[in-house]
């Protein structure tokens, strides 16, 4: 390691609340697929900042747009009309099929999620009185940390430490329609599902499993909200994973790469549920400004223009069948999970940590979940290429292990 990467590893320890147990690189550089440490060192990212790069690391269209709009307007609040904030509502709009929806513009998917709640509960006091504030999740699920997407996150390995929860949340099995059948009561005003849960290990939710759910939110005057925060914007090849699936939801949170790697967040509502917000009912200091609004602008442009989410669709296949290859030839790898490139590999062993630590030693970065789990997020540039080139890794560093 470097004296520089020494002196701010210092630095670190002693000014940062150890929330995070960072990895031993500093990176300085990143340029699409590729990250460069204070050394100069180059290395592939299948992290992709946890899926919120999705075009790529310094990606010229968005530096460009983000730089124009700096010079010109940077702040003024949601008090008042900006440009940029009103384009951009109405293409997530067409992105999403223009029923029309309507946008909350926050700064993260915490917060998305924290928006989502709160309409939620706001529109089943309307309809049906103060007692319908339920929120059904799944098991496994996440959908963020402060208090109230804690709350409706279903990982009790995340929550114990900060118990009591917020009442309201009840956790079902993902993929058992009985059980979400069983579940959903009078007081329940809303469905909140991952299309497929990221945290808790890459499990897709089942197509039919999907379609039960909207027709049982139908049938019993229910919310159907989707947290698309690590599926969206292309991620499983279309512009949200509802679409492949073919399952619309009522609501739904977005963050991660709608302004790839700026700190952006969005709640899009349609039918009643997108007439629920009054003014006060919710804001944001921050959410939707004229600098994130004019980078997640350019940031869908060039998602659709260089066809990113074939690719992801094409290049996430790719990398599915080979992880699957990988699987029956060495017998390391339990399963393959994911949609698109969104991807999984379980492991037959507890040795998820030591193998990512080993795959960054040679370059690839990946992010272990817990002790068995290998996630796969990379920027959506990926090419079949680059994803033979982990799996090599992966197979090399398998068999050492």
């Amino acid at each position: 390691m470097s004296t520089h990467f020494d002196t701010l590893a210092a630095l670190d320890a002693a000014y940062h609340l150890p929330t995070y147990a960072r990895k031993p690189v500093l990176f300085v550089r990143g340029e699409g697929m590729r990250l460069y440490d204070d050394e100069g060192r180059e290395y592939l990212d299948f992290v992709g900042g946890i899926g919120s790069v999705n075009l790529g690391h310094a990606h010229p269209a968005v530096a460009d747009a983000v730089c124009a709009q700096m010079r010109t307007l940077v702040q003024v609040t949601n008090l008042y009309h900006t440009e940029n904030r009103a384009l951009l509502a109405e293409r997530l709009s067409e992105l999403a099929g223009g029923e029309p929806w309507k946008a909350f513009f926050c700064n993260s998917g915490t917060e998305a999620i924290e928006g989502v709640i709160k309409l939620a509960r706001k529109w089943g006091k309307v309809r049906r009185g103060e007692e319908c504030i339920e929120i059904i999740t799944a098991e496994r699920s996440f959908h963020g940390r402060t208090m109230a997407a804690l709350s409706a996150t279903g990982q009790p390995s995340k929550q114990d430490a900060f118990a009591p929860l917020l009442p309201g949340f009840v956790h079902v099995p993902l993929n058992d329609i009985a059980a979400l059948e069983a579940a959903i009561t009078g007081r329940t005003c809303a469905v909140l599902l991952e299309p497929v849960q990221g945290e808790g290990g890459v499990y897709p939710c089942e197509e039919a499993y999907l379609e039960a759910a909207r027709q049982l939110c139908d049938e019993r005057d229910v919310l159907l909200a989707f947290d698309e925060v690590q599926t969206g914007f292309f991620r499983t090849g279309p512009a949200f994973a509802w679409q492949g699936y073919g399952v619309r939801p009522d609501v739904m949170a977005l963050a991660k790469s709608l302004a790839n790697g700026l700190p952006a967040g969005a709640v899009l509502a349609t039918g009643s549920a997108a007439e629920t917000f009054a003014p006060g009912d919710h804001g944001s200091t921050f959410g939707g400004g004229p600098v994130i609004a004019a980078a997640a602008l350019a940031t869908i442009e060039a998602l659709e223009s260089e066809g990113l989410g074939a690719n992801a669709q094409a290049t996430g296949a790719a990398l599915t069948a080979a992880l699957t290859a990988l699987a029956a030839d060495t017998g390391a790898i339990a399963e393959v999970r994911g949609r698109g490139l969104m991807v999984a590999a379980e492991l037959a062993e507890p040795v998820a940590q030591v193998i990512a630590a080993r795959c960054l030693e040679r370059g690839v970065v990946i992010n272990a979940i817990g002790e068995r789990v290998l996630r796969f997020l990379s920027p959506l540039v990926c090419s079949p290429a680059e994803a033979a080139i982990l799996v090599d890794t992966l197979r090399a560093v398998l068999g050492a292990a």
